[in-house]
């Protein structure tokens, strides 16, 4: 009897230490998402002016861009805002094929657009040769745009009045896949987005997103030094936590969609992730340390619920990982508890709970040894950046 008691009591703090630990790991994400969710669906606490018409630059950054580069350069010439307000700042890392000479040549084609190109005498990465090209802009409001990633016509007429409001530091959009039927990989990520993007709104309209893309995002020169300033390696995230610091707002805007490709392979999706997570990592150490510091006002809302996600839910998932094992391999009838993922929809968000845990883990440790991971590298997705496929979406 007392064994048996022994046994109840043990079992009993075990698997009130595993939902602890579950609770911890788990929790968060689920909690974000919901909150999050109720958010993105109230109204927008921003002021919107349809003809606010600043100066703007727009940067487009190179490195071995030739096979795509001219259907960029036309992709941006058919842009919808008076030309007289814009300008264009190629600025390419010391390529080996002929993209400076494509773009030289279309600029000489098309007179009519104020273009700039500039040619760095070797490749020190994405965030230096941003901040190369911010020496040259004129503009009020700068645009970083990657050369594998493209916009409707009308993107800067549905989001450029979005930073009318004085209390708006910087904006992005959310990206849509060109290829999201390729394979299951594509498929997940298409869904995966979706998700994202509903949070990103609700960050929004609680307060600030801390979350860009590369593909479209602008700033006001006033709201930021420059790009990537605490070298986090994220030229796009890592630059939104100079603009919070300035206590600007950082908006998601849904209207302003660009398009990109995403590769078909997990181990493709594997490279870019685990790279994109060890920047997201260093982004919310940085934010830690400017928390601690007093220097993050406007965007605690965002920022410290992100930080619990990314910097301790991962730790406490080891935790609830291998109290599950050591629950499972004890007590094998708690394998029940897992029946809920024959429901599909919740088997496909456990699987990517799962997966960013384990990609967090793994740039945390990359953090902590000082491990960096390759910074903008080719994918393999660039076949599908066809006239063809671009055509389809009109996007040139």
């Amino acid at each position: 009897m007392c064994w048996y008691l022994t046994g109840c009591g043990y079992l009993s703090f075990l698997v009130l230490t595993w939902l602890l630990f579950g609770l911890m790991s788990l929790g968060p994400a689920a909690f974000i998402f919901c909150y999050m969710k109720k958010r993105s669906e109230k109204s927008w606490p921003t002021k919107v002016d349809s003809n606010y018409r600043p100066r703007i630059s727009i940067i487009v950054p190179t490195y071995n861009e030739s096979s795509i580069i001219l259907f960029k350069l036309i992709n941006l010439s058919r842009l919808k805002y008076q030309k007289n307000l814009m300008e264009t700042i190629i600025v390419d890392s010391n390529s080996s094929d002929d993209t400076v000479e494509v773009a030289r040549q279309f600029s000489k084609r098309e007179p009519q657009l104020c273009m700039d190109i500039l040619a760095e005498k070797e490749r020190r990465g994405k965030s230096h040769a941003l901040n190369y090209a911010l020496e040259h802009c004129k503009g009020e409001v700068i645009i970083v745009s990657d050369a594998d990633c493209f916009w409707p016509s009308d993107i800067l007429e549905k989001a450029i009045p979005f930073l009318a409001d004085p209390a708006v530091g910087a904006i992005s959009g959310p990206k849509i896949l060109l290829n999201s039927n390729q394979t299951w990989v594509t498929r997940m990520e298409e869904s995966y987005l979706r998700s994202a993007n509903v949070l990103r709104l609700g960050e929004t309209k609680a307060g600030s997103t801390v979350f860009f893309e590369g593909g479209f995002s602008a700033f006001k020169k006033e709201a930021f030094d420059r790009f990537d300033p605490y070298g986090t390696g994220s030229d796009d995230c890592g630059t939104v936590i100079c603009v919070i610091e300035k206590n600007f707002r950082t908006l998601l805007v849904p209207e302003a969609e660009f398009y990109s490709t995403f590769p078909a392979s997990f181990r493709g999706k594997l490279s870019i992730k685990l790279r994109r997570t060890n920047q997201l990592v260093r982004v919310f150490a940085k934010y830690l340390d400017l928390l601690l510091k007093g220097k993050v006002k406007l965007g605690k809302k965002t920022v410290v619920p992100n930080m619990l996600l990314y910097l301790f839910s991962p730790i406490a998932f080891v935790v609830f990982t291998i109290l599950t094992v050591f629950l499972v391999f004890d007590f094998p009838f708690f394998l029940g508890i897992f029946a809920f993922l024959i429901v599909p929809k919740i088997r496909f968000y456990f699987g990517e709970i799962f997966e960013s845990n384990m990609l967090l883990l793994t740039a945390i440790f990359g953090v902590v040894v000082g491990k960096g991971f390759s910074i903008w590298s080719q994918p393999e997705d660039r076949m599908w950046l066809t006239k063809e496929t671009l055509s389809q979406f009109n996007l040139i």
